[in-house]
C-alpha cells in the first residue's frame, strides 16, 4: 500500500478522497489554486499545495505543477477524483512515469474508452449491444451521409472523443443532416482538439442507465448494479436514484452482465460506469464508459453498503477483490439530488458568490455531500456544484419522502441554488410514477414555463 495521496481535485470529491485515505490510515495532500486557500478539502487534508491561479488550465489542469507538488510532499500516489484530469490518459501515463501510482485504470485503457468508435468496436468485441452506428469515426461529409441513410434518420452525430453533450447533434433529415455535420465537426474540434465525429441512431426517448464496475489486478471483474440518471437537461445530470424504477429483474440481469463482458474485454482496472440507453420497448445499447469514479457515486454506495472510493484504493494498490457477485446485496432505494449554483428562474444562470446561511438537513436515511459551509464563498471558475443531497428508505416511496423532508429543511441563502427545482421534480406525477427519460426534464420546464405576457 502508498502511504501518501495527493488529490488532484477540489470540492466535494477532495473531501470524500480524504475521507477513505483516512480510513486506511493514508496521509493526504491536497492541492488548491489561489481562488480555494479557504476550501475545506485544504483545511483538512494533511498537507496542502497551492498550485497555481485561479482558471483551472493553470492550476487544477497543469500536469507539471501537479507532479512537482507530489515529488515536493512526498506522495507516492494520484487520485484525480472526477473532472479535470480524471479520464486524460497523459496524466495517468506521467504519473507512472514519475514513479507515482494513478489510481485509477490504465492509461490506454482511459484512451481506449475516450474514443467512442473505438470504445463501440471492443463493446461489439466482447457482445455488449451498441446502438446501430458507422463503424468508425468519419470524416468526409459525403460518405456520413451516406451512412446516415443506411442506418435511417434521425441520426445524432456524436464527436469520437467526446463527452458531456458537446459536438453532438441530431439530425432528422437529410437537409438537417447537411448543417448538423460541420457543425458537430467544429464543436468537438474546438472542445476536444478532436474534430472526428460518428454516426448513430437516435433513440427518441430512452432512460439513461448506467452500471457500476469495479475490476482488480488479478483480472476479476465485478457490477454494483445500476443508477438511473435520466432526470437530466442539457446532458448534465439532475437526479439520480438506484435501483431504476423503470428496469425489470431480466433486463436488470442482461445489462450487468453485458457490463462485466465489456469491463473484462479491456481487463478494466479500479472503479469505472459503463452506460447505456435503454428504449421504452427494453432495448438496452451501451453509450460509453466512465474511466473514473462517478459524482453520483454515493447511490450505490448507500444500496450496496461498499465504499467505491475506498475500494479505488485497495484496488490500486494491489489488492483482489474480496466480493465476488454473488455476494453483492442491495438494500432498498436512494435518490440522489445535484444542489447547484445555478437561477432555475434565469435560464440557470450560475450564481457564484457569498453564501450567508448554510443548514444541512438531516434525520434518518440523510447523507449530504459537501465542501460549501457558512461564508463560503462559491467562486466563478469551476463547476457548480454546492452539494449533494442523498436519502435511502427502505422502497422508493420511503426514500422519496426523506427527500422532500431533506431539501425542505436545506437552507442556502446569499445566492440562488437549485433547491426550489428540486422540491418541484420530486413531486411531479410523472416522476412519481417513474415515467422518465432523458428529455423529461426539458419538457417539463418547457410545460412549466410561464406563458409569453400578452399585450
Amino acid at each position: 500500500m502508498f502511504r501518501k495521496v495527493l488529490i488532484a481535485n477540489r470540492g466535494e470529491i477532495a473531501l470524500r478522497v480524504i475521507r477513505a485515505c483516512r480510513m486506511l490510515g493514508l496521509k493526504t495532500v491536497a492541492v488548491h489554486s489561489k481562488a480555494d486557500a479557504e476550501a475545506l478539502h485544504v483545511r483538512f487534508a494533511d498537507e496542502a499545495v497551492c498550485v497555481g491561479p485561479a482558471p483551472s488550465a493553470e492550476s487544477y489542469l497543469n500536469i507539471p505543477r501537479l507532479i512537482a507538488a507530489a515529488e515536493v510532499t512526498g506522495a507516492d500516489a494520484v487520485h484525480p477524483g472526477y473532472g479535470f484530469l480524471a479520464e486524460n490518459a497523459e496524466f495517468a501515463q506521467i504519473c507512472g512515469e514519475s514513479n507515482l501510482v494513478f489510481i485509477g485504470p490504465t492509461p490506454e485503457q482511459i484512451r481506449q474508452m475516450g474514443d467512442k468508435s473505438e470504445a463501440r468496436r471492443l463493446m461489439q468485441e466482447a457482445g455488449v449491444p451498441v446502438v446501430p452506428g458507422s463503424p468508425g469515426a468519419i470524416e468526409e461529409e459525403r460518405k456520413a451521409r451516406l451512412a446516415a441513410e443506411e442506418i435511417g434518420f434521425p441520426v445524432l452525430v456524436k464527436a469520437a472523443a467526446g463527452g458531456g453533450g458537446k459536438g453532438m447533434r441530431i439530425a432528422r433529415d437529410a437537409e438537417e443532416f447537411a448543417a448538423a455535420f460541420p457543425q458537430a465537426r467544429r464543436e468537438a474540434e474546438a472542445a476536444f482538439g478532436d474534430g472526428r465525429v460518428y454516426i448513430e441512431r437516435f433513440l427518441e426517448r430512452p432512460r439513461h442507465i448506467e452500471i457500476q464496475v469495479l475490476g482488480d489486478r488479478q483480472g476479476n471483474v465485478i457490477h454494483l448494479g445500476e443508477r438511473d440518471c435520466s432526470c437530466q437537461r442539457r446532458h448534465q445530470k439532475l437526479l439520480e436514484e438506484a435501483p431504476s424504477p423503470g428496469i425489470t429483474d431480466d433486463l436488470r440481469q442482461r445489462m450487468g452482465d453485458a457490463a462485466i463482458r465489456g469491463a473484462a474485454r479491456i481487463g478494466y482496472l479500479g472503479a469505472g460506469t459503463m452506460e447505456f440507453l435503454v428504449t421504452e420497448s427494453g432495448e438496452f445499447f451501451f453509450m460509453e464508459m466512465n474511466t473514473r469514479i462517478q459524482v453520483e457515486h454515493p447511490v450505490t454506495e448507500l444500496v450496496t453498503g461498499q465504499d467505491l472510493v475506498l475500494r479505488q484504493l485497495t484496488i490500486a494498490a494491489g489488492e483482489p477483490l474480496d466480493l465476488r457477485q454473488d455476494q453483492v446485496r442491495f438494500r432498498g432505494h436512494a435518490i440522489e439530488c445535484r444542489i447547484n449554483a445555478e437561477d432555475p428562474d434565469r435560464k440557470f444562470m450560475p450564481t457564484p458568490g457569498r453564501i450567508v446561511t448554510f443548514h444541512q438537513p438531516g434525520g434518518p436515511g440523510v447523507r449530504v455531500d459537501t465542501a460549501a459551509y457558512q461564508s463560503y464563498v462559491i467562486p466563478p471558475y469551476y463547476d457548480s456544484l454546492v452539494a449533494k443531497v442523498l436519502t435511502h428508505g427502505t422502497d422508493r416511496a420511503q426514500a422519496i419522502a426523506r427527500m422532500r423532508v431533506a431539501l425542505d429543511e436545506f437552507v442556502v441563502e446569499g445566492i440562488a441554488t437549485t433547491i426550489p427545482l428540486h422540491r418541484k421534480l420530486i413531486q411531479e406525477p410523472r416522476f412519481l410514477a417513474g415515467n422518465v427519460h432523458t428529455r423529461f426534464v426539458e419538457e417539463w420546464l418547457h410545460e412549466d414555463a410561464p406563458a409569453p405576457a400578452t399585450v
